[in-house]
């Protein structure tokens, strides 16, 4: 009683059209749900996420939930979970896609889940790295452990920058940091971020992690680019 007079004072909006929320719906309307652009590319031998990295970083597995279009449903999505501080998207999503990767074979094989780190700077002037919730209920649903410890950023950069210094090789060194190596080898890690566009970033952050041995590199995100 005293949530629906909260829901009454307060309603809960969809954070797409901004409609009001009826009492079965969650993050988003039914109507927008049914409209959001699904990608679902780990359905998908060699999709659009995984010819992104191909040539630059072995890729046992990529995948992306959701197209990116600007202006559009998803951007909104985004929008909400990392500058307006709507945390509950990113579980939202992960747990979508984690339902769906849990079922897959060739995504079993992950034994950790590791986020695209923030650097502290940023971390500390939004209050939360956007990925957490995502990666934290994909690593529920494939049952590993999720680490945001082992991998660090060390340098503020754009990416940019990143793009740059992925050209001139070994100054990755001066971006990324891997906390406790020995935590990493032999591992299947599934790096997770909320939208691929060049990829630079997420190339990175591989670069770095197979510098341990016999690591292996899958990938997913939120979104790609349409």
């Amino acid at each position: 009683m005293f949530h629906d007079f909260l829901n009454l004072l307060y309603p809960k909006l969809c954070y797409s059209c901004e409609s009001t929320l009826k009492t079965n719906e969650y993050i988003l309307c039914t109507s927008c749900l049914h409209e959001l652009p699904i990608a679902d590319h780990h359905l998908e031998k060699d999709n659009p996420v995984e010819k992104i990295f191909y040539g630059r970083i072995p890729v046992e597995n990529a995948t992306s939930l959701l197209l990116f279009e600007k202006k559009g449903m998803v951007q909104k999505l985004i929008h909400n979970l990392k500058y307006r501080g709507h945390k509950e998207i990113g579980p939202f999503l992960g747990t979508w896609l984690g339902s769906e990767l849990k079922e897959i074979p060739a995504w079993q094989k992950i034994t950790i889940v590791i986020p695209v780190p923030l650097h502290r700077k940023k971390l500390r002037i939004r209050g939360f790295n956007q990925v957490a919730g995502f990666g934290e209920e994909i690593a529920k649903a494939l049952e590993v452990p999720y680490r945001e410890d082992l991998l660090l950023k060390i340098t503020a950069t754009k990416t940019q920058t990143i793009k740059k210094r992925l050209a001139r090789w070994g100054t990755i060194d001066e971006t990324f940091v891997i906390n406790d190596p020995g935590a990493l080898e032999n591992a299947h890690v599934l790096l997770v971020d909320d939208l691929v566009t060049t990829g630079a970033t997420l190339e990175a952050c591989a670069h770095k992690l197979l510098q341990i041995p016999n690591l292996k590199i899958s990938i997913a995100t939120m979104a790609v680019t349409h």
